[in-house]
């Protein structure tokens, strides 16, 4: 089974890593994204999650959870849908202003046959 977590984890990264060096903006968004999904279940695979035990400390319990990978994982969520949010107002503000999809705003062509953007003007 940690193979397994592993491996996704990895692949994860990779394809986020490939995603964010691209040179249009959605994919780098798309890239971000997957990097964060591979942050969280890195946090939620170090945490040891435990079944069947309760998350606060009894004195009559025999074991427990941690739940401070929980936490962590549920607050880089709400921070990864924030910073998704603003990179994509950020790309459609950038393409509006510059009219190119291309991360460094050159004037690229977004569609090869009318060579204008894909029916922004």
């Amino acid at each position: 089974m940690e193979g397994l977590i592993a491996l996704s984890i990895g692949v994860l990264v990779a394809c986020g890593v490939y995603l964010v060096l691209r040179a249009s903006t959605f994919p780098v968004v798309m890239g971000l994204t997957l990097l964060s999904y591979a942050t969280n279940l890195f946090l939620f695979a170090m945490g040891r999650l435990a079944i069947g035990v309760p998350a606060i400390v009894r004195p009559d319990a025999a074991g427990y959870a941690d739940p401070l990978p929980q936490a962590l994982v549920l607050t880089a969520i709400v921070i990864a849908f924030g910073m998704t949010a603003f990179a994509i107002v950020l790309a459609l503000k950038a393409r509006g202003e510059t009219g190119s999809d291309h991360v460094d705003g050159k004037d690229v062509p977004l569609h090869p046959l009318r060579g204008k953007g894909w029916g922004w003007g």
